[in-house]
C-alpha cells in the first residue's frame, strides 16, 4: 500500500501572507488526517518563510499518523528534528534561498556527510530518507549511506508526462527496481498531481509513500480538501 503524506507548507504560506492564524495550520493538519491522509509533511527553511520552527514543534502533538520533516541537514534543522523526533526525516540538499527543492543528493560526493547524519537520526529511532534523482549510481550510493529509504525526485517525470511522453517513467522504474534489490524503501515526491499520480503509482514497484503539497493544495481550492485527499487515495489503491 502506498501512503499519502500531505505537505502543508502552502497552508503556512497563505497564513503568513496576511499575518494572524488564518488558515489555522494545526487545524488543517487535523482535518487532513480526519479526511484520510496518512501522513503530514513539512519542510521548514532557515528563513521560516512558510513553516516556522515553532510550527514543527506544535504539530508534534497534532499528528497521529506519520510525521515527516524535510530539509537540508544543517545545524538548526538537525537540532529541531532531534528535539521533535518525527516518524521520518527526509534529507534534501536545498540551497538556503531555493524556492523549492530542485535536485537530489550526489550520494557519492556527499557519502561521508550523509552517513554521519543518518546514523545520528537512526540512533534516535527516526526513519531516514534521502532525496535522489532517478540515477542508478545515486541509488547505489544511497545504499552505502545507510539510509532506510530514498525519495525519488519526480519533477522530470511530471514534466514529461504533461507533454504526453509516458516514457519519462522509465528511469524511475529502473531506479525503483534497483532500490528494491538493494532493500531500500521507496518514497516519491515533487510535482505529482491528480493528473499523473495513478500512472506513476501503477509503474513503480513497492512505492511506500508519496509526499504531495503544491498540487494537492491547489486542486483543493477547486474541489475541496476532503474530496481531493480521497481522490488521491483512490488512485493509490
Amino acid at each position: 500500500m502506498t501512503k499519502l503524506s500531505v505537505n502543508i507548507n502552502k497552508i503556512a504560506t497563505l497564513r503568513n501572507a496576511r499575518g494572524g492564524n488564518v488558515p489555522d495550520l494545526l487545524q488543517v493538519a487535523k482535518n487532513i488526517q480526519e479526511y484520510g491522509g496518512q501522513g503530514i509533511t513539512i519542510h521548514p527553511r532557515p528563513d521560516e518563510r512558510h513553516i516556522r520552527y515553532q510550527d514543527a514543534r506544535d504539530l508534534k502533538s497534532v499528528v497521529y499518523t506519520e510525521y515527516n520533516i524535510e530539509g537540508n541537514p544543517e545545524g538548526n534543522f538537525i537540532d529541531l528534528v532531534l528535539e521533535i523526533q518525527p516518524t521520518q526525516v527526509t534529507l534534501v540538499p536545498d540551497a538556503v534561498d531555493a524556492i523549492t527543492s530542485n535536485a537530489g543528493w550526489n550520494t557519492i560526493k556527499h557519502q561521508s556527510f550523509l552517513k554521519e547524519i543518518i546514523q545520528e537520526f537512526q540512533r534516535n529511532n527516526i526513519r531516514t530518507s534521502i532525496f535522489v534523482d532517478p540515477v542508478l549510481e545515486m541509488i547505489e550510493g544511497a545504499k552505502v549511506t545507510g539510509t532506510d529509504r530514498i525519495e525519488l525526485y519526480t519533477e522530470s517525470f511530471a514534466h514529461q508526462y504533461s507533454l504526453g511522453n509516458k516514457k519519462g517513467i522509465q528511469p524511475y522504474v529502473a531506479a525503483a527496481v534497483l532500490a528494491n534489490e538493494l532493500e531500500l524503501g521507496i518514497n516519491a515526491g515533487h510535482d505529482l498531481s491528480l493528473e499523473n499520480i495513478e500512472y506513476f503509482h501503477q509503474n513503480i514497484p513497492n512505492l511506500l509513500e508519496v509526499s504531495i503539497g503544491h498540487a494537492l493544495i491547489s486542486e483543493a481550492l477547486y474541489l475541496g480538501l476532503d474530496n481531493v485527499i480521497n481522490m488521491y487515495l483512490n488512485k493509490l489503491k
